[in-house]
């Protein structure tokens, strides 16, 4: 196999599981040292065996990428202080009694369950050895806890003369959660 072909087969290794911008860095960075193990006298053969043996088997870079990842930094970060936040809230609504609350069932409901697939979503691309499906997992329980963050904070400023003074500390933690997971969103989608 002629070497830059062993360079072509690595960019197409790893393009169809990394973002294209990390590829086109991957592959100016793989001919780069490909044209600099040339210049060293090596044949073009050589000189891609030995670029690719630099940068490691794509399996490997791309598990590095993967590790690496906005969305792995983000989903666990989100996992970490999401007890926290749960935490204010259920303080909110023991101390409220939210249980008396004009509050449909099926609301009720749609928030818990958009919860449980937040955190399912977290614990997936937090886990996930693959790189775009971690980002979309990721993606999803971040818009997830944002909606969910932002039901809560308008859920306590109808029922105001029902919030407890908990609410002094689950307002501004989902506010910071939504600052949070908007941030983590951008860096996550960016390309």
């Amino acid at each position: 196999m002629p070497g830059p072909g062993l360079i072509e087969d690595y960019r197409a290794a790893v393009s169809g599981q990394l973002p294209a911008s990390i590829v086109d860095e991957l592959a100016d960075g793989l001919a780069e040292t490909y044209r600099s193990y040339l210049d060293q006298g090596l044949d073009p053969d050589a000189a891609a065996g030995a670029a690719v043996a630099e940068f490691g088997e794509p399996a490997l870079v791309v598990a590095t990428f993967t590790r690496a990842s906005p969305a792995r930094r983000a989903a666990r970060r989100l996992l970490m202080t999401g007890p926290v936040v749960g935490a204010c809230w259920g303080a909110v609504l023991v101390a409220g009694r939210a249980w008396t609350w004009p509050v449909p069932a099926a609301a009720r409901v749609l928030l818990g369950m958009t919860l449980a697939g937040a955190i399912v979503l977290l614990a997936v691309a937090a886990l996930l050895p693959r790189y775009r499906p971690a980002r979309r997992a990721a993606t999803a329980a971040c818009a997830g806890l944002a909606a969910m963050d932002a039901a809560a904070i308008a859920a306590v400023t109808v029922l105001a003369r029902y919030a407890p003074l908990p609410v002094l500390l689950a307002v501004p933690a989902s506010a910071a959660r939504i600052a949070f997971t908007t941030r983590a969103m951008r860096s996550v989608l960016r390309p």
